[in-house]
């Protein structure tokens, strides 16, 4: 049994990612955070490693190039004629990172993203059970839990958790470690949680906030109500005061929102969040990569987005096609789309700084369609921004996509890549301009 002077270390680590291309659109594993400070707050002794926080070069609101390493392709992309990389942390420097060579641990965690970066995944997994003799793997996240007999197969972690909420992976660190949780006043409410342990990066020039779990919407092609069981949202004061206490105490001044629906019901929420961000002086850059519900957007909701210096504002319209909009969720229209952009320059957005989502690559999808959603948010005064689409299991386009792709989606999770654009061939795009695949870093376990 451990006593209070040896508790148990856990060693957590976010793996590197491993595509044709990656940027950091402020990427921060913040279920693996959250589990940190509850593990810390029950005893724990954690450390964390995360092989993202390595760039090549930071740019202006926090965001930046990973560094990246070339390496061979997996066999079944093979006839990519694209370079294959390995985004983040040398193996070398991983290797020689003090948490790897100080303290074995009694325990290692590691997260995943997207699914078809699970190629990172497994190494990471060969590199500290080779390193860690008998430590057991616990592996949790994205990948995880949208393949997750994929991953009990392959992966060669003891164990692989599917996401929900933190209490399963904390239950099991408890149990592999014979050491009991204190969680007993909290039930893990998602206002009760502490901070995310942002604290244990060396340097932080941006953070991530969630204010919210899941979604509200089911739309066709995400995964969040998978990810996510319900919808629950923290108390609006409390948001502001954790805003308060990464900007005062941390001094960070870039904050990207994981949130799916930030405006849902924003009269007690978003303009309650806002209003008290603004009553407290709080200066700050905010950032909405998971994007904006465009029928939330009246006057005051635009007032308050510029007032409140939201400097990345990215609205999710995917299509104007109307037929199109009811077939995947139904969550906007055409003239909803009009009146959040009036509104919005109103407030004092010009229309490069008000980046419209485009989805294309969809099963059936028409060229033409992709065509006229960029007219159409032109000719509407705002920036679009073209999101290929990545087929992502248990979604209801998943299924559709498998009748028309000529690889095999579901046994394969690397044809599920947004870059291979496995149902039509669209124009290449500026890689700035690319959205993150939905949704990367949602307060998901692991």
């Amino acid at each position: 049994m451990y006593t209070e002077r040896h508790s148990p270390h856990i060693l957590l680590i976010n793996p590197w990612i491993t595509d044709f291309s990656a940027y950091n659109f402020w990427i921060k594993p913040l279920g693996l955070l959250y589990i940190a400070s509850i593990l810390r707050e029950s005893g724990f002794r954690v450390t964390l490693i995360d092989c993202l926080d390595f760039y090549s070069k930071i740019k202006k609101y926090g965001g930046g190039n990973f560094f990246k390493t070339k390496i061979e392709k997996p066999s079944s992309l093979k006839s990519i004629p694209r370079n294959y990389c390995r985004y983040g942390i040398t193996e070398e420097l991983l290797l020689k990172r003090p948490s790897m060579i100080e303290e074995k641990p009694d325990l290692i965690g590691i997260t995943s993203g997207m699914t078809y970066w699970y190629p990172g995944v497994f190494q990471l997994i060969d590199i500290t059970k080779d390193f860690f003799k008998k430590v057991p793997v616990v592996l949790g996240g994205i990948y995880a839990t949208l393949c997750h007999d994929h991953a009990q197969k392959h992966s060669g972690a003891d164990i692989v958790l599917k996401c929900g909420n933190e209490y399963e992976a904390l239950r099991q660190i408890s149990e592999l470690t014979h050491f009991e949780l204190r969680i007993d006043n909290w039930q893990l409410k998602i206002d009760d949680l502490p901070y995310p342990a942002f604290d244990l990066y060396p340097d932080l020039s941006y953070i991530c906030m969630a204010t919210s779990r899941g979604c509200p919407f089911r739309c066709a092609y995400c995964a969040s109500h998978i990810l996510s069981k319900g919808f629950f949202r923290r108390d609006p004061f409390k948001v502001a005061e954790e805003i308060h206490y990464w900007t005062i105490h941390h001094r960070v001044n870039n904050i990207a929102f994981y949130d799916d629906a930030l405006l849902i019901d924003s009269s007690k929420h978003f303009i309650p969040i806002m209003k008290e961000v603004i009553h407290k002086g709080i200066h700050c850059n905010f950032h909405t990569p998971n994007a904006l519900h465009i029928k939330e957007i009246d006057q005051e909701v635009a007032d308050l987005l510029f007032q409140g210096g939201f400097r990345t504002i990215r609205l999710g319209l995917e299509t104007s096609d109307e037929a199109a909009q009811i077939e995947t969720g139904g969550k906007v229209n055409n003239r909803e789309f009009r009146h959040a952009i009036k509104q919005l320059k109103r407030a004092g957005y010009s229309g490069e700084e008000i980046g419209v989502y485009i989805m294309a690559g969809l099963p059936e999808q028409r060229v033409g369609e992709v065509e006229e959603s960029i007219s159409f948010v032109r000719e509407a005064g705002a920036k679009p921004i073209l999101v290929e689409y990545s087929p992502i299991p248990h979604t209801p386009l998943f299924e559709k996509a498998k009748k028309f792709s000529p690889f095999d989606i579901e046994k394969e999770p690397l044809f599920q890549n947004n870059t291979i654009c496995i149902f039509r061939r669209i124009p290449p795009t500026d890689s700035d301009a690319i959205r993150p695949p939905i949704p990367i870093h949602c307060g998901r376990p692991f």
